[in-house]
């Protein structure tokens, strides 16, 4: 099984909740090279649309990060549309800081199934958490330039005029 960053339930009624943060207008996936249906990216073909070497897409295998990607009978990588949506979710997650063993946890909780909700929800709720406080030292750090920046730019502007 492929996981996706839109993990679907298998009931026929869909929440919110349940629908992929693109279909909620929570988040954008970048549009896909190719139409669904004609999906099958060759390593360097992901690479050049993720911005990831095939190094990095071959470790994302190996640590169950990147889990089963299909390959044809001559044993070359055939990623697909799903497997490019997933990429993007760890991109996104990588750019807030979250640890590659957390992703590979949230990775193995995706692939356990719907039993594993509230442990995702924990595991994201966490982290969120963690990137707020990152965003809080981060505006604190910014306010300090602004004043410096600002300090100096009287300074610059009182220089002038005399």
């Amino acid at each position: 099984m492929t996981v996706m960053q839109g993990e679907t339930v298998a009931s026929s009624a869909s929440t919110a909740a349940e629908r992929p943060a693109t279909e909620r207008g929570c988040g954008t996936t970048p549009p896909h090279p190719r139409p669904t249906g004609h999906d099958r990216y060759t390593i360097s073909e992901v690479a050049e649309h993720t911005g990831l070497s095939a190094h990095t897409l071959r470790w994302y295998e190996r640590i169950g990060l990147m889990p089963h990607v299909d390959r044809t009978h001559t044993g070359q990588r055939r990623f697909s549309n799903r497997d490019l949506d997933w990429l993007n979710l760890v991109a996104r997650l990588r750019l807030t800081g979250m640890p590659v063993a957390d992703m590979v946890r949230y990775a193995e909780l995706v692939r356990a199934g719907a039993g594993t909700f509230a442990e995702r929800e924990r595991l994201l709720t966490a982290h969120r958490e963690d990137v707020r406080q990152r965003i809080a030292e981060l505006q604190s750090t910014l306010d300090v330039l602004d004043y410096k920046i600002d300090i100096y730019a009287d300074a610059r502007r009182a220089s002038e005029r005399f």
